[in-house]
């Protein structure tokens, strides 16, 4: 196993991997998401939203503000009015996106074979449980 993999792997219940968070971070439903997006252009919060889809306001703000401290994501409010603040990706965020954006291409490219092995172990799981069940008992008046 690579250090890093033994570094997010090993943490215990009472100690906090911080590679472990990161990763967290950068694979959780809407990181993916912002990441990916944040690739193309940048946007700003309400665009953004709409853009991605399904993702409430507060998760919105809490995954940016993780992102933005974690170094992905950058924050540019300009003082006018009404308020304009744009993201896009720093350059380690990037770097993250463009990795994200291969599995989500690589998952998308294979997604036929994930739905036939789900198929196959459905049908197998199905055999083994009416094999184990048991017969009806015979009722005696």
């Amino acid at each position: 196993m690579s250090v890093s993999a033994r570094a997010v792997t090993s943490a215990t219940d009472n100690q906090v991997c911080p590679e472990r968070l990161v990763v967290e971070h950068i694979t959780s439903r809407w990181g993916m998401l912002v990441l990916t997006a944040l690739l193309d252009r940048s946007y700003r919060f309400s665009e953004l939203r709409r853009e991605i889809g399904g993702v409430s306001e507060k998760m919105l703000a809490q995954t940016l503000q993780t992102l933005e401290r974690d170094g992905f994501v950058h924050r540019n409010a300009r003082p006018v009015i009404p308020p304009h603040v744009d993201y896009t990706v720093t350059d380690m965020g990037r770097e993250a996106g463009e990795r994200m954006r291969a599995m989500i291409q690589w998952v998308d490219d294979r997604m036929s074979a994930v739905v036939d092995a789900r198929a196959a172990y459905d049908r197998v799981r199905a055999e083994r449980d009416a094999a184990t069940e048991a017969p009806p008992v015979a009722r005696t008046r």
